[in-house]
C-alpha cells in the first residue's frame, strides 16, 4: 500500500519561506539552488521548489491563485498555540485567525505563509 513520504510546496521566495517554516519548527538548511527539504521527526519530508524550477519541470505550469493547500500543526498545549501565533506574528507574517477556542475543542489559530498559503495551528482543550 502506498504512503505519503513526502509534501511539495512551491515558493515565490525560498528564504522567505525556510524562515516561515523554522519558525513552526521544520529545520531546513540553507538553500543551494531551487529545491530544498527538511525531514520531520516522524520521517515525512517537507519540500520546498522554487518558481523557476516548476516551470523547468512542467513548461505548461500555472502558478495557481488563492488558497493552494492546507498545513496543520499541531501544538502540545493551548499555551503554546498562542505562544507560536504570537512568535510567527511578531516576525511579520499574517495572521489569518487569531487563536480561539474552537468548539470542536481544540485552541486554534491560522497564520499565512509567504506564498498566501494557510497553516493550522492547534492543540487539544483540557476537558471539563
Amino acid at each position: 500500500m502506498p504512503h505519503l513520504v513526502a509534501i511539495g510546496i512551491v515558493s515565490k521566495d525560498l528564504r522567505a519561506s525556510i524562515a516561515f517554516y523554522r519558525l513552526l519548527g521544520v529545520e531546513f538548511p540553507a538553500p543551494d539552488g531551487d529545491h530544498v527539504e527538511a525531514t520531520l521527526p516522524g520521517g515525512l519530508r517537507v519540500m520546498l521548489d522554487s518558481l523557476e524550477l516548476m516551470q523547468k519541470l512542467d513548461p505548461a505550469w500555472i502558478k495557481p491563485a488563492g488558497h493552494r493547500m492546507g498545513l496543520a500543526f499541531q501544538c502540545g498545549s493551548p499555551g503554546e498555540v498562542d505562544a507560536l501565533h504570537a512568535r510567527v506574528t511578531a516576525a511579520g507574517h499574517d495572521s489569518k485567525t487569531a487563536p480561539w477556542d474552537a468548539f470542536w475543542g481544540q485552541r486554534y489559530a491560522q497564520v499565512i505563509d509567504p506564498d498566501g498559503n494557510i497553516v493550522d495551528l492547534f492543540a487539544g482543550l483540557p476537558a471539563g
